[in-house]
This record gives structure tokens, sequence and C-alpha cells, in this order.
């Protein structure tokens, strides 16, 4: 490896429950955003159909309408500095038949601290009495969901929750008694502090900036609208492919693209998608966008942004390609390339995402190899589209566990212009979602790290933003 580090990674030892506490600090002093995740101090689940029983040291939580099952937890926050700006509750389901069900619940506040595991029953249950915090849809065997529990989490203390069911086909989740690799969590983040002297680190105005989004034109007003956006936002421009819709063809090109995004060929980087390949070799794109699509052959390349970014591009049109395996030649020359890379933050885009909560579209394991690759160097974020809405996932091992040491964070940005797709089963560590709002992804690339904002069309007031540090 030859990738230079300018950022320190930063661990204390877990207490009172706390299964990490990681922060990552700038040079000079700025610190960035840290998380903390907590395991329960107590969890169990009392049964209205056994009401003196005791379920403190089962490796299960129910919750039912009929029986009426009731499901706590409590967790002892300790350790965590400077403000909240985040927290979220997880809960992983059983990966027995029964386990999935119409409703994973409606979680509320418990004012009761004090109550026992190994003793609460039915008939000696704490009460919820608390504010509602949120509420998870319908679930699946074997998969993480979250509840945002930010308004209640406010910093060191003991926090009890609730879980109540409306379902008579109830869910059944995994207690901490089942280990740690399913065990509940809460996952504590507080906001960015920095130090009163200035970094190299600092925001600068002449930080570059990559802005885009995929899954772009077609006969419709949605490009029209988030080419209005790049408009008045400087930078790079990227797409995620499906460029044009729906053959890829060089009239549509020139019908649909060229008059919306085309205004700002001169300082785009394309990706190709599976509609740009419905013309043969996918001569509509590469003959539009020329040298900057890169080897026709391959679709594949890299840039550099700025003295601290690198940008990789890469085809997810695997058939068209060669493959996309381990030994593909798309992946050794992305091992090689990312080995060469001297810059210390990294971000990939492709068209296929390889997770994604989108009901038309499932996560592409064909891909998994770039991911893994990606991973094993350390890179930042990963771009696609595909599916078109917007998702930001948490950062996240190849296998999708949460990995806040040296996760990648990936992005779905298939919100360019073609019509919505709705959203499935959502995937564990999926942190935010949209299906109704065009937009463009804005990243902000500093030296040591990026800010994302997600910029709405005209008229819309979703918007997502935040920071993170590169590895």
């Amino acid at each position: 490896m030859f990738r230079r580090k300018t950022l320190t990674a930063v661990f204390a030892a877990a207490v009172s429950g706390a299964v990490a506490i990681a922060a990552v600090t700038l040079p000079g002093g700025v610190a960035n955003a840290a998380t903390s995740t907590f395991t329960p101090v107590a969890d169990t689940y009392v049964d209205n159909g056994a009401t003196g029983t005791n379920y403190g040291t089962s490796g299960q939580l129910g919750i039912d309408n009929s029986p009426v099952k009731r499901l706590f937890l409590r967790f002892t926050v300790s350790g965590v500095s400077g403000t909240v700006t985040g927290a979220k509750l997880r809960l992983h389901t059983d990966d027995v038949s029964g386990a999935e069900s119409a409703s994973g619940g409606t979680f509320r506040a418990v004012s009761s601290t004090t109550w026992s595991e190994t003793a609460t029953t039915w008939n000696d249950q704490p009460a919820i009495d608390g504010a509602t915090l949120g509420t998870i849809g319908s679930v699946s065997r074997n998969a993480w969901y979250e509840v945002d529990v930010t308004s209640y989490v406010t910093g060191d203390g003991t926090y009890s929750v609730g879980v109540t069911s409306s379902s008579s086909d109830g869910a059944d989740y995994d207690a901490r008694e089942s280990g740690a690799a399913t065990a509940p969590q809460l996952v504590v983040t507080t906001g960015t502090t920095s130090s009163p002297t200035p970094t190299t680190s600092t925001p600068s105005a002449a930080d570059p900036v990559l802005v885009g989004a995929g899954d772009i034109s077609n006969s419709g007003s949605g490009d029209t609208a988030t080419a209005a956006l790049l408009d008045g936002i400087s930078g790079t421009v990227f797409t995620l492919g499906d460029n044009v819709y729906d053959n890829g063809t060089a009239s549509e090109f020139n019908t649909y693209y060229n008059p919306t995004w085309g205004r700002h060929k001169a300082r785009t980087r394309p990706v190709p998608g599976n509609h740009d390949y419905n013309t043969s070799g996918a001569s509509g794109y590469y003959g539009y966008f020329g040298a900057a699509a890169g080897d026709p052959s391959k679709g594949y390349y890299s840039y550099d942004l700025g003295s601290n970014w690198h940008v990789v591009v890469l085809n997810s049109n695997c058939s068209a390609v060669g493959g996309c395996g381990a030994t593909s030649a798309q992946v050794q020359w992305l091992r090689a390339d990312l080995q060469a890379n001297p810059k210390p933050c990294t971000v990939a885009m492709w068209h296929h995402p390889r997770f994604t909560s989108g009901s038309n579209h499932a996560p592409d394991t064909s891909v998994a190899p770039l991911v893994q690759a990606l991973y094993d160097n350390n890179a930042d974020v990963i771009l696609t589209g595909h599916n078109h809405q917007y998702e930001r996932f948490a950062p996240i091992t190849p296998s999708n566990q949460l990995d806040n040491a040296r996760g990648i964070r990936h992005f779905v940005v298939g919100s360019g212009g073609a019509s919505h797709y709705g959203f499935g089963t959502i995937l564990a560590n999926s942190q935010v979602r949209n299906s109704d709002t065009y937009g463009v992804l804005k990243l902000t690339l500093h030296a040591g790290s990026y800010d994302w904002q997600f910029v709405p069309q005209s008229g819309k007031t979703f918007t997502d933003s935040g920071t993170t540090a590169c590895h």
C-alpha cells in the first residue's frame, strides 16, 4: 500500500455496555463526528399468556398482539462527550420462521430505569409511559432494523425503551443473550468539534466539489429540474449511469440529455448504465462523451481532484467488460490503481448498487469484488444509481456490517430525472431514504474529510447532509 494517511483513528475501551467508542482526529486537532455503540445492560419481554414467567435469559425478544407480548430494553450511555447529533436504536430479527411480521413495533420511552431483567414478568412490568420514539413497518427474518431515538437520548445516562405491536402475527428480535453479532445496539453520534487553531483540514473555498446523480434524461421534465441545480453549483459533474432513456442512442442523447445536463458536458465525468448499453457497445454513450468516458472497451478510469482526492469510475455492466469477478481485468486494474494512489481519500462510482432498499432492483452481488477491493484499500465513499431514488447508508463492510473505523459509506443517487421507484425491504444500515424528490448529491472534498448534501429540485423540501472523515 502506498496511500498516505493523514488521519489517526483513536479507539477507547468499551465501558458500561459500550461495544466501541470511536473518534477520528484530523491533523492539528480538528475532531470529526464520533460514534459510540452500546449494547443493552438489560433486555427482556413479557407475555400475558404466561403472566408469571420471566424471559430475561431468553435469546429472543418477542412482540405480539395475540397473546400480547411487550419488549423492554435498557441502555447505560457513558463516556459520550459533545452534543449528541444522532441516536439510532437497532434490532436484528431472529433467523427462524415466524420472526418476520407486518409490524416491527412501536417504540416508546419508559420512565422506569430500575426494572430487573431477571424478575420482570407480565404481572410486574414497567409502564410504557413515555413519548413515542418511532415505529418499524414490516420486517423479514435475519435482518437489521432501526429507529431514530435522537429526541430521547441526549447524552450520558440510563435509557429504557418499551416496544409493542398491533399485529397478531408478531415479530421476534435477537436478545443480548444471542451474542454480540446480533445483540440490540444503541448507536450514538456526537457532532463535529474544532480546535481554535486553524489546520490544513479546515474547509476552504478552494476545496473541490463533485456533484451529480444517475438515471437522468427522458421525455419528462425531471432532468430539466436537476440540470437547473447544476447551473448554480460549480465543480466536477458526475453521472451514475442510465444517462438517457430508453436505449442510449445517439438520437436520445441529442434530444433529451444535450438540452439539459448537456450544457455541463465540458465538466462532466460520466458512468455508463445498463440502458446506455441497450445500444450495441454503448456507442451512443461513448460517442457523446468522447474521451471523458474512457476507453470504450472498458468504461472504467480514474482521476484526481485537488491535492487529496482520488476518483475511480467503474463499469458495473459486467458482461460488457469481461466480468467483475475477483480475477477479472477490471478488478485487477482497480487494485493496482488503488495501490499506486498516493491520495489520502478515495471516492468510487458506478451504476448498479451493491446495497439498496429499492423495490425495483435488488442489491447486486456481481459488484461485490469491486467493493471488496475498495474496502481492502481504505476507500471512503461509493456512489451508485439504478434505483430511481435517494438512499444513504452508514459506513459498512463489504458484507453490510456497521464499521465506523474502516467502513465505506454507500449512496444510491438515482434521482437525476427518470420517474421514481419505491422502497421494499429496508436493508440494515440504511440511514436516510427518499423516493419522491429529484435532486443531485453535492460532495465537498476537504483535505481529510468530505461534506455531503442532497440538493432537491425547486419546490421540494427533502434534503440530507453531513460530514465524515476519510480513513
